[in-house]
């Protein structure tokens, strides 16, 4: 019997704000996911960056979900809202991640970020977010599965 590899099963988040930008970063993250060990389970629009971590979280509660990518992009306005949302959304995607357990990978661009700056990372950010996931969750299936060994005094395990 031929050992068939599970692939990563995805969430994506895409902001709705800025999406002359966003929802080119998601055709990007599609396009990537097709040539990858992963499928999309599902896409959920949200108004801005800042409203993510509430969909992130329903979104990892799901059983059909192993990871959750997320596309936005903070542009720099005349005030430091930019830096507040930023920080804030990358503090709370973080904090999702760590209480459950499974991957959110950051592909958010910004702060500091002029519209010019974010047209140029349409392209690499969404493979970044991507590639990041699904790593993630072949990582953390090997570390969890490892677990389950038994371990002399000598060995390293490297989980790559």
């Amino acid at each position: 019997m031929r050992f068939q590899k599970l692939k990563a099963k995805l969430g994506l988040v895409v902001s709705e704000f800025n999406n002359e930008i966003t929802y080119k970063m998601l055709a990007r993250a599609k396009q990537y996911i097709k040539r990858a060990d992963a499928s999309i389970r599902y896409v959920c629009y949200v108004p801005g960056s800042f409203d993510m971590p509430l969909m992130i979280g329903e979104l990892l509660k799901k059983k059909d979900v192993d990871a959750v990518v997320t596309l936005g992009a903070v542009i720099k306005g005349e005030t430091g809202h930019d830096e507040i949302i930023a920080g804030n959304v990358a503090r709370l995607i973080a904090d999702l991640s760590l209480r459950s357990g499974k991957p959110v990978s950051l592909g958010v661009t910004g702060p500091s970020m002029t519209i010019e700056q974010a047209m140029e990372r349409i392209e690499i950010i969404p493979m970044r977010a991507v590639d990041a996931a699904i790593k993630m969750v072949f990582r953390m299936r090997k570390i969890r599965n490892e677990k389950l060994k038994s371990y002399t005094m000598n060995s390293v395990s490297i989980i790559k």
